[in-house]
């Protein structure tokens, strides 16, 4: 077996979390950096007007990719139950059926928004003076959407046979490469925020690009045959049975931070800048949350295609002290210093954005031990095979989030817009929790897993 691989089923779990974990911590530090690095090039040398045009996309960024992320997410499980099952045939032909399906979403996706490209800024209340920089950033970016599934499937099966560092590795080479295009196509041959999309098209094509080359030279168990490639509806279904979930369950919390954005948008350019640069920031240090859930989806993938149901209990208990530890460090880190790291994306002299994003921390702050445990019981309930419940958390927090906007937008001040993401955080879990109890005290410890992994 290639010494890449990693078989969680077997050895230390807090060990094996903690290993895996850091490589897509780190890589999901790099894969938000497009966006973070398109923000901090466009305030530091355009100015706000494009830090609020290109920072105030990342919920509709999120929507996008998230519900390819999702997808891709949801394909691995199977190809890391059947490879915990040992049973690399099958594992290789859900590969090959993830392929198909993820490249029909992509091309999909990509004619369906750009019709719908400014309808749906309209409704997220984008004024005219903002609106052609963010339509031609957001057209630029559904234009290679191609490349981004490329990219997440391929991460997803390397990831699913325990491999977290090389896709870590091919970010880094081409967050690299984003900054560079960056800063040439804006400072150097003075293009507008769409200099930016251009750097993040053309940066992801190049991980999938490396993510592919890699996988032909050092994984032979993922190398495909044309048999794998033979048209099985019923493999679609199981597929999009798992899949369809987690992009909806992306897509519908991303919906909820559309609204949420289209309610700041309501304050004007002043809060959309500071509500866009505190974004960025949570969402970088809580990717440590993002990389327990992904981590403990191929742990619990792996143990529940083995029928190791004792050491899935173990994993999440370990990995739910993990994160509330972590949780301390962001409470105190946001509330105390928020203020000084807004200054990476806009001038100290900009006081008003400043202190909008300020708002925004001391608002949400006493929450995070509620956001990370969201990716815990979530993440390992996809894992095992169980897609709804976690689709229904997402229901949850949309509707949370939807009444909170509904009642204080324009009504109260920025922070009560704020609240609406604690709100969102608690209600997620209220049918992750109880779901996640009274599957485990089912299994028990039986190694019967037909009715996620057939």
């Amino acid at each position: 077996m290639d010494n890449k691989i990693h078989d969680m089923t077997t050895g230390s779990p807090v060990r094996l979390i903690i290993r895996f974990m850091i490589p897509m911590f780190l890589g999901n530090v790099f894969q938000q950096f497009y966006n973070i690095a398109d923000s901090i090039v466009a305030g530091q040398f355009i100015g706000v007007t494009a830090l609020a045009a290109i920072g105030s996309t990342g919920s509709l960024m999120f929507f996008v990719t998230g519900w390819l992320n999702g997808l891709s997410s949801g394909f691995a499980i199977l190809v890391s139950q059947w490879f915990g099952a040992k049973q690399y045939d099958r594992m290789r032909h859900y590969v090959a059926m993830s392929v198909y399906l993820a490249a029909a979403f992509a091309i999909l996706m990509t004619a369906g928004l750009l019709i719908a490209n400014e309808p749906i800024l309209r409704l997220m209340n984008y004024s005219d003076d903002i609106m052609p920089d963010v339509k031609l950033y957001m057209g630029i970016i559904y234009a290679g959407l191609i490349v981004t599934a490329a990219y997440n499937s391929l991460a997803a099966f390397l990831r699913a046979l325990g491999d977290s560092k090389s896709p870590l590795y091919f970010l880094i080479i081409s967050a690299a490469i984003n900054v560079v295009l960056d800063i040439a196509f804006i400072v150097v041959f003075g293009m507008g925020v769409e200099g930016c999309a251009y750097a993040t098209v053309i940066a992801q094509g190049i991980s999938a690009l490396l993510c592919f080359v890699y996988i032909l030279k050092r994984f032979p168990i993922l190398h495909l045959k044309r048999e794998d490639f033979r048209v099985s509806f019923e493999s679609f279904g199981r597929l999009l049975a798992l899949g369809i979930p987690m992009g909806l369950q992306f897509s519908i919390t991303a919906i909820g931070t559309i609204i949420v954005q289209g309610a700041v948008n309501i304050y004007g350019e002043i809060y959309m800048a500071g509500f866009s640069a505190a974004g960025k920031l949570q969402n970088l240090i809580a990717t440590v949350f993002t990389a327990f859930g992904a981590t403990i989806a191929t742990y619990v993938g792996q143990n529940r295609g083995a029928g190791k149901m004792d050491r899935v209990k173990q994993g999440v208990r370990c990995t739910q002290i993990m994160i509330l530890m972590w949780s301390v460090v962001l409470m105190v880190l946001m509330y105390f210093g928020g203020r000084y790291m807004t200054w990476l994306f806009i001038s100290p002299s900009e006081t008003e954005v400043v202190n909008a994003a300020v708002t925004y921390f001391h608002t949400v702050f006493w929450c995070y031990p509620f956001l990370g445990s969201i990716f815990l019981y979530r993440n390992t309930l996809q894992g095992m095979g169980y897609g709804l419940v976690p689709m229904l958390g997402g229901i949850f927090e949309l509707v949370a989030r939807s009444a909170i906007v509904m009642i204080v937008a324009g009504h109260t001040s920025f922070a009560g817009v704020c609240f609406s993401d604690p709100a969102a955080w608690i209600a997620a879990l209220i049918p992750l929790v109880p779901y996640y109890f009274y599957k485990m005290h089912k299994l028990g410890n039986s190694s019967a897993i037909a009715d996620s992994r057939n």
